[in-house]
Parts: structure tokens; sequence; C-alpha cells
């Protein structure tokens, strides 16, 4: 941002020194005082002070390079407080008005990064979270040789593991309740099928695809008789595909022992 050191510094001395001076500055009618003075906070870090200036000079400046300006200050002020919701709409507003402004690339970038701050543990509503997704993914269309690039993709892959984690969470409370009220077993294949579909290079990957496993096996000795050795196999198939893809896993006994157990049952028949 562009500026003027000599008002600045004024400024920084007669008005941001006290707060008669703040107080009587919120009631002035003089807007480009109120615009510099709004930018020496900015600078000082006194966000709040800011915003209060900032968000009557955005609709008093309408149409001039300063509104533009404090618009972007307005979002940041948002930003560096915490208050990261308000903060991506005024950024998304940056950017709508002003699409080839000054600001558009950091307001685009902060507009993911602020819904990315905000989003939830992955037990709760995951709204924000696509939103974050949505918003980063767009910042990297717009602007892909960005400096910035590399951080908003490491955001992205961030935000896809918490999703596929509510999925985890998710698939795990189906397998433990079993046959409770229900096929909850096939419940848990679905969830991690789907959520392998839609992420197939997430870090959970090996849990979900062992909780398949267990899960067919489980549907298998809970199926009738005239079902049952076509379960087991399904099984099977599914232990071939985790051995192949999961040498070393963690959870390759276990695997082992479900083929085991499988393959005697298909062998019995």
């Amino acid at each position: 941002m562009k500026k003027n050191t000599i008002i600045i510094l004024i400024l920084s001395i007669v008005v941001l020194s006290s707060c008669h001076g703040y107080n009587t500055l919120l009631k002035s009618t003089d807007y480009e005082y109120k615009y510099e003075a709004a930018k020496c906070y900015y600078a000082q870090g006194k966000y709040s002070k800011a915003e209060n200036l900032l968000n009557e000079l955005i609709t008093i400046l309408k149409g001039t390079t300063q509104a533009e300006e404090s618009l972007y200050m307005l979002g940041m002020s948002y930003y560096c407080q915490g208050d990261y919701t308000t903060a991506s709409q005024s950024f998304i507003t940056y950017y709508t008005t002003y699409p080839r402004g000054e600001y558009t690339e950091e307001a685009r970038f902060y507009a993911g990064k602020s819904l990315y701050l905000d989003t939830a543990e992955p037990r709760l509503d995951q709204t924000n979270t696509y939103s974050a997704i949505q918003q980063l993914q767009l910042f990297m269309e717009y602007f892909p040789e960005s400096k910035r690039k590399a951080v908003a993709q490491n955001m992205i892959f961030e935000l896809q593991d918490k999703l596929v984690l509510k999925e985890v969470y998710n698939a795990r409370l189906y397998y433990n309740l079993g046959t409770y009220l229900g096929n909850n077993y096939q419940s848990c294949v679905i969830v991690s099928q789907d959520a392998l579909k839609d992420y197939p290079y997430t870090k959970y990957r090996e849990e979900l695809s062992m909780l398949i496993l267990r899960s067919k096996y489980e549907i298998a000795i809970n199926s009738i008789q005239e079902k049952r050795a076509d379960r087991y196999r399904d099984a099977i198939d599914e232990y071939y595909g985790f051995k192949n893809e999961f040498p070393k896993s963690k959870y390759i006994k276990e695997a082992g022992k479900i083929f085991e157990e499988s393959n005697s049952k298909v062998k019995d028949k």
C-alpha cells in the first residue's frame, strides 16, 4: 500500500496518541483525514480502530481507489483480529467488486485461508471446509503462478483429510454398531468405499481399506447359509487387494487371520 510518510507521522503523533483524539475522529466529516488515520491505525496493528473507520469509508468513498484499498484493509483488519468469517466475506466482496483490483490476488487467497482457519473439528458440520476448498481452488485457478500456490495446495490437502476423517469416524461407528438395528457392516463398507473414491490419496486409505475388509468378513459371518460362501469369497478378494496395496501394514496379521478363517469356510463347502 502506498503511504504518505509525512501524513502518517503527523497522524501518529496527533491523532493516535489519545482516546480523545480517536473519539473526535469518529465524529469528523473530513473523510480524507479519516482515511489516512485508518491507514495509520492499520499500519500500527490497531485493527479494531481501523475497522470502525473503514466500515464507514468504504461507502463514503465508493467509486474511488481509496474505497478499494479501504475494503481490502477492512478484510485484513477482521482477519488479524481472528474474525475469519467476516474477513472471508469482506475478501469475497472485494474480489467480486474489483475483479482486476490491486489486491485481488491477496483477497482471493485470504478468502480461502480465512475459511480454512474457521473450519470445525471433523465430527462437526463441515460447511466451512467445503467453502474453504472451493475458495482456495478458485484462487489457484485465477493465479496459477502465484507464490502462494503451494501454501494454498497444502491447505486444500489438510481440508480434504479433515473431510475424510469425518467419514472415518462414521465408518468406525457403523462397524462398532455391528448388527444393532440392522446391517451396519454394509453401511461401513459403503461409507469407506465412497471416501476412497472421492479422496483416493488420503492418508487414511489404509484404515478405510481395513474397515472394508473387516466389515465384509463380518457380513459373511452374519449371512444366511445360502449366501455365506459367496460373502466369504468377497472377503478373500478384499484381503488380496489389501495385502497387495499394504504388504507391510500394521493390520497385516489381522488381515491374514481373516483370510485364513474365510478360506477355511469356503473349503468346507
